[in-house]
């Protein structure tokens, strides 16, 4: 694998960010709830420069929200970074997701807030020419999409597997280790899940194939992951709740999941290391 060099030319007003890239997708933040890594997004955001930026849904969770409010310094910190990123001249695009789905019923009126356009879904074509579908992906998720009262308790079931991944963490934390997602292990070892994580990406990336596009990147299933499927380019970008995962594209249309917490090897609080000088380092996941 090449090394991962930063590009000479920084996009306006991000010249001073360590990281930089021609696009950065990111998605489910769940701000406004507690298992939101506010912290670990944070220092990404402040770290990384880029000229196009994709929020790929579920950045606010409309529903936690709904049943009661939670809102803290971190959620308003990622925000104001989210804008600064706009404000510098990066080209910012939001599709909102099911948990953030009351924006969408302002998609119709075409809106740009403060540098920042609402769509329903993209199509990004990287530097070496490929066509991405760009979407959340809920709408191939046929639990959110047909039986909304199963998602809701699965929705739940999540937040309290993330209550108790907090207070794993909190431990691992006093012993000295690492920040490591047990929700995220519990998920993949359900058959189901697998299961079902299987006919997302196959929908998905025969969605993809149906329009004529190169691959498609999504979000929602909370599973970062990088991989030609049916002879489409599937990308999850992650999120920011288990995996505190990106996904970017070089310059050169070159495309690699980062996993931040990986990079920092942070333990449960905020962002303190610095991760290798990304011209030093080979790439854990990168795809031509």
């Amino acid at each position: 694998m090449n090394a991962v060099t930063p590009h000479a030319a920084a996009p306006h007003g991000l010249t001073g960010r360590e990281f930089r890239f021609r696009s950065v997708f990111i998605s489910d933040f769940h701000l406004g709830t507690r298992g939101c890594r506010s912290d670990f997004l944070a220092d990404f955001l402040s770290r990384v420069g880029c000229e196009q930026m994709y929020l790929v849904g579920d950045i606010i969770d409309g529903w936690r929200l709904r049943k009661s409010w939670y809102w803290d310094a971190g959620c308003d910190e990622v925000l104001r970074l989210v804008l600064k990123h706009a404000r510098a001249g990066a080209q910012v695009t939001y599709i909102p997701g099911n948990h953030d789905e009351l924006f969408r019923g302002w998609l119709p009126m075409g809106l740009e807030i403060a540098g920042i356009r609402l769509l329903r879904e993209s199509v990004h074509t990287t530097a070496d020419g490929r066509r991405l579908l760009v979407m959340h992906g809920d709408e191939f998720d046929s639990v959110v999409r047909y039986a909304r009262f199963i998602a809701l308790l699965g929705d739940w079931a999540y937040t309290t597997a993330l209550g108790v991944n907090r207070w794993f963490n909190l431990v691992r934390r006093k012993l000295g280790y690492p920040y490591w997602s047990l929700s995220a292990w519990l998920k993949r070892q359900v058959k189901e899940a697998v299961k079902a994580i299987d006919r997302f990406e196959a929908a998905l990336a025969g969605e993809a194939r149906r329009r004529g596009l190169d691959g498609v990147v999504c979000g929602h299933i909370h599973h970062a992951e990088m991989r030609e499927v049916g002879g489409m380019l599937y990308l999850n970008d992650g999120d920011w709740v288990e995996s505190c995962t990106a996904l970017v594209e070089h310059f050169d249309g070159r495309l690699e999941l980062l996993d931040w917490a990986e990079m920092n090897r942070l333990s449960f609080h905020s962002p303190r290391h610095a991760p290798a000088p990304m011209s030093d380092a080979a790439p854990a996941d990168a795809m031509a």
